[in-house]
């Protein structure tokens, strides 16, 4: 139960931090705003990678949903960086980084990614984040990943996102 969670999780967190990248895209930010939520897209693909292709661990798993879910709030923050402070965006940004600190919470030294309790609060931070960047308009309803390269992905790096 509790890999199928932090599988969703990271799916999901890697699936804000692309969306917000191709809002900021699409919307002509300027480079550096353009370039942060893109690298924090490829560190969320990454973490949803690393965890796709290695064997069920919760720590580990969860470590990799914490990775994609900070990534995630990196790409929100430039969201908001772009749009501003309206209330959409500012609301965007926090909610994110709940979701993030819920992410760490379950992946942290207390639960190791077993504890029902912290799972089920990062899973609902997760969801607040996702309906927060969908008002936001960063991203819509059922949306699919867009197309997005991970970027080099050498072993150290893979390594490192299980950690």
């Amino acid at each position: 139960m509790t890999e199928r969670s932090h599988a969703a999780r990271a799916k999901s967190a890697a699936l804000r931090a692309a969306s917000v990248c191709h809002h900021v895209e699409r919307h002509e930010a300027p480079e550096h705003v353009v370039w942060k939520a893109a690298h924090a897209a490829r560190v969320s693909l990454q973490a949803l990678a690393v965890l796709s292709e290695s064997a069920p661990d919760p720590a580990a798993d969860s470590r990799c949903a914490r990775n994609a879910a900070a990534a995630a709030a990196q790409a929100a923050q430039m969201g908001q960086q772009h749009d501003g402070e309206s209330d959409l965006a500012v609301t965007a940004c926090r909610t994110a980084l709940g979701a993030s600190q819920a992410a760490a919470a379950a992946a942290g030294r207390e639960g190791l990614g077993a504890d029902e309790a912290l799972n089920a609060a990062a899973d609902e931070a997760e969801a607040a984040a996702v309906a927060a960047a969908e008002r936001a308009g960063w991203m819509r309803p059922g949306q699919r990943f867009p197309e997005m390269s991970t970027g080099m992905r050498s072993p150290e790096l893979m390594s490192m996102m299980h950690f």
